[in-house]
C-alpha cells in the first residue's frame, strides 16, 4: 500500500512539473513573411499572433531595427538597401514587451 502512495505521489509531482515548466518557457508566437519590393530588394515583415504586444528586432546583415508591435497586428515592411541580400541574410526576433521595458520607448513597428 506503501509503494501505490509513493508512485501517485511521483506520478502527480511528475505532471505538476510538466504543467508548470510549460509557462515558464512560453515563447510568444509571430511569424515572419518575406518578400522582395517592386525595385527587387529582400524585404521581412513580423505578424505578432498574441493577444500582447511584443518586443521586436529585424537585423538585416546585423544592422538591428528595433520596435513595438502591438498585439495581434503586422509590422511595416523592413526592406534591404542592397539587391545582394535575400532573406537568408534577415533574422527576427520577438519577445514579450513586459519582460523587455526598454522598448517601450521604440516606434511602433
Amino acid at each position: 500500500m506503501q509503494n501505490l502512495k509513493t508512485s501517485i505521489a511521483g506520478v502527480f509531482i511528475v505532471l505538476m512539473c510538466f504543467v508548470f515548466a510549460d509557462k515558464a518557457f512560453a515563447k510568444p508566437k509571430y511569424k515572419s513573411f518575406f518578400g522582395h519590393s517592386l525595385e527587387g530588394f529582400a524585404r521581412v515583415q513580423v505578424k505578432n499572433e498574441t493577444s500582447k504586444d511584443l518586443a521586436c528586432w529585424v537585423a538585416i546583415d546585423g544592422h538591428k531595427i528595433k520596435f513595438r508591435l502591438p498585439a495581434l497586428n503586422m509590422s511595416q515592411w523592413y526592406t534591404t538597401n542592397d539587391k545582394r541580400f535575400n532573406y537568408q541574410n534577415f533574422s527576427t526576433w520577438c519577445d514579450y514587451i513586459d519582460l523587455h521595458p526598454e522598448y517601450q520607448k521604440y516606434n511602433r513597428g
